[in-house]
């Protein structure tokens, strides 16, 4: 079974854009409406709003995304410019509903709409909002994600020195919260933290990847195993080996995705309770896993996007009997004020595909023991189940706040699981792991699974991951270009080729390089960390938070109109800059450069939040490298307004700095600087290193010692 929950666009075609826009289709499953109105999840009198809310397009939602120091202003641009033009605004007379807050997500950071594309299309204004969410979310600086699907991460209750494993975990949008949440204070360039992001498919997990780019953070690896026995890892503590335990664990875990069917409209004729019955023992073993691998004291969140009690409280009700008081249900009904919910059930039943009633294991008879199994009815001992406290488990109905259907708990674990205090530990002498001990212990509950492949190394082709030693010549010139602090975490650098030139350098928290050298032969790594810089010595728009604060030289601080010029012209020359900015690009040589604008609390016209970018210092001009994407966020902050309209026809400004005034296209202007992840970056600077705009030959040597003026 796919994780229906979690389907990738092109398996969400009749869903478009921002709003949602449906094809013609019967919404129609009898045995669904049967089914879930002989359990009574549903309050009595409800059942035919809750039905209503399926068949109806599910709202679009974003996020702001929380540790970008760019967070606020993003949220002030929504709220005073787009909303308020919103909330004016009308289509054929009808008045547009403006986006709202949910009202449960922290500090207005998440908004939800009903705005559909065909809406979109009739205004150019809503079609400016539009772009402007593309535009940002291609930046990082907002992700489009199901409302329900923040929730997980919320109830983690993530602090900086956390290590987390995500065990399904794309496409990544919890992934990314995770990330985010570790890097609350922006300050902090290396949390102590780190998220581990797992996925059983191969494919999938670039879209891990992907969202791991996005937020260019240096604590985040992504990994590739069956999450059921997913490896227990050995981490270096005080010079002597110890096993990995997460202080959080995420388990979002395959389901029938009944929850989505207003956005994954194709589970309304496939939906059958034959997809639970299938998918509970691996929801159980990804489970028994993840509480496996999670540390005393910690947290484990369990989720599915299934409203089916067999995928839900059984599998929870399960795990809480064998862990035989390891594990403890947390209330978590004051963690999220606002959210509407229905406590979990103690009681159920479950049904076959044709129809076939059974309350307890004892009625099923034995040609069915192999497609239904004990764990999926509710305890019988009514005092161990009343102990269990399932009512604190949360499950989200659609009609209560206009959401998909979800499921979520949360589990504190008290003491080591029962069997990992009768069985050997993972790490066995010589460094070898042992056999995946939740197959071993709960042997009773499922069947034995057919013995592992030999695993394949780094997934399809991957490129090792090769870590530089303090004394590697990168460093030399390096540390002399951009007079780096002593304490830069030489260590935490690494590449990914054994041999030849080193082309692109990544840089991690150490925490995660104790990780990498010592399971890398039991782990399917994908990707780590983030890209800090080339081979040329130049920075990386990707690593330039990471990177900044160890950079002592190579810094122009820049204003507002500085910016701008940047953004907006492709190769500007010196004399462009205003008088500070000019007078110190002047005394650099040619190269890599930082440009560093640092907000003015007196001023608060201007953007209040710092702006960093990498940049190159030429002969005569100066250059930023930017991404598009990226370009646009950065003009939007500091007011200039850029829109491409239906026609393609780019709003235009006049830069009264050329002769003539001649009208600039922004739009078209910047699609020719850094278009790709910085692939431009690295094109200008191979053509630099030589020689300059203008053709002037500059020898490779030269690069940082050579003192040009204007």
């Amino acid at each position: 079974f796919t994780k229906m929950g979690k389907r990738s666009r092109q398996r969400q075609k009749n869903q478009t854009g921002w709003g949602a826009g449906y094809a013609d289709i019967i919404k129609e499953n009898k045995l669904f409406e049967h089914y879930y109105k002989e359990l009574g999840l549903v309050p009595e009198g409800e059942f035919d709003l809750f039905m209503e809310a399926m068949r109806e397009p599910l709202p679009a939602t974003i996020r702001i995304t929380g540790y970008k120091s760019h967070a606020k202003e993003i949220l002030h641009c929504l709220k005073e410019k787009y909303f308020k033009d919103i909330q004016e605004l009308e289509i054929d007379g009808q008045k547009i509903e403006a986006p709202q807050p949910l009202t449960w997500y922290p500090d207005d950071q998440a908004w939800h709409t009903n705005m559909s594309r065909k809406i979109i299309r009739k205004s150019p204004l809503l079609e400016k909002f539009h772009q402007f969410l593309v535009s940002e979310t291609e930046s990082g600086n907002i992700s489009r994600q199901e409302a329900v699907s923040m929730i997980p991460p919320l109830l983690l209750k993530i602090e900086p020195h956390h290590k987390i494993l995500d065990m399904c975990a794309a496409p990544g949008s919890k992934t990314a919260q995770l990330i985010e949440m570790l890097h609350s204070d922006m300050e902090v360039p290396f949390p102590e933290g780190f998220v581990i992001a797992n996925d059983v498919d191969n494919k999938r997990c670039y879209l891990l990847v992907h969202q791991a780019k996005r937020l260019n953070s240096p604590c985040i690896m992504v990994v590739n195993h069956d999450a059921s026995c997913i490896p227990t890892l050995n981490i270096d503590s005080d010079g002597k080996k110890d096993i990995l335990f997460y202080d959080r664990i995420l388990c979002d875990v395959p389901c029938s995705g009944d929850g989505t069917m207003r956005k994954n409209i194709d589970v309304w004729k496939k939906w059958t309770t034959s997809n639970s019955l299938h998918l509970h023992g691996l929801q159980l073993r990804i489970a028994v896993r993840g509480v496996e691998q999670l540390a005393v004291g910690g947290r484990m969140v369990y989720s599915t996007c299934s409203l089916n009690p067999i995928e839900d409280e059984a599998v929870i009700a399960a795990l809480l009997e064998k862990s035989e008081g390891a594990l403890e249900l947390a209330d978590g009904s004051a963690d999220l004020p606002g959210l509407k919910w229905m406590p979990g059930v103690t009681s159920w039943k479950l049904m076959t595909k044709e129809g076939q009633w059974y309350s307890d294991w004892s009625e099923v008879p034995s040609s069915r023991h192999t497609q239904i199994r004990p764990t999926m009815f509710p305890p019988k001992d009514p005092e161990k189940l009343l102990g269990m406290h399932l009512e604190r488990c949360m499950r989200i109905l659609p009609h209560h706040q206009n959401t998909g259907g979800f499921f979520v708990a949360v589990l504190v674990k008290k003491a080591p699981m029962p069997w990992n205090k009768k069985y050997p530990k993972a790490g066995a002498p010589g460094g070898k792991v042992t056999k995946c001990h939740s197959i071993v212990c709960v042997r009773s509950l499922f069947s034995r699974p057919p013995p592992m492949k030999k695993m394949k190394l780094f997934g399809y082709k991957e490129d090792p991951f090769v870590f530089l030693t303090e004394d590697d010549p990168v460093f030399t010139t390096i540390q002399s270009f951009y007079n780096l602090s002593p304490d830069f975490p030489k260590l935490n650098v690494l590449t990914r080729t054994h041999e030849g030139k080193k082309r692109h350098l990544y840089m991690v928290s150490k925490e995660l390089r104790n990780v990498l050298l010592n399971n890398s032969e039991r782990m399917k790594v994908l990707y780590i960390g983030v890209q800090i810089a080339t081979h040329l010595f130049s920075v990386l728009y990707q690593g330039i938070y990471t990177l900044q604060p160890y950079i002592h030289s190579r810094i122009i601080r820049v204003s507002v109109e500085d910016i701008k010029v940047l953004l907006t012209q492709e190769n500007p020359f010196l004399s462009k800059l205003e008088e500070d900015a000019h007078s110190q690009a002047k005394k650099l040589g040619m190269g890599s450069i930082v440009l560093k604008y640092i907000p003015n609390p007196n001023n608060p016209a201007e953007p209040q939040c710092p702006i960093q970018l990498c940049g190159w210092r030429g002969k005569t001009s100066i250059r930023a490298f930017v991404p598009r994407n990226e370009r646009f966020h950065y003009l939007r902050m500091l007011g200039v307004e850029v829109f491409r309209d239906k026609q393609g026809l780019g709003q235009k400004r006049s830069d009264g700095e050329k002769e003539g005034k001649q009208e600039v296209d922004e739009e078209d202007k910047m699609e020719k600087v850094a278009e790709e992840e910085g692939s431009a970056q690295n094109e200008a600077e191979l053509d630099m290193e030589n020689g300059d705009e203008n053709g002037s030959s500059v020898p490779k040597s030269d690069i940082g010692n050579q003192e040009t003026s204007s």
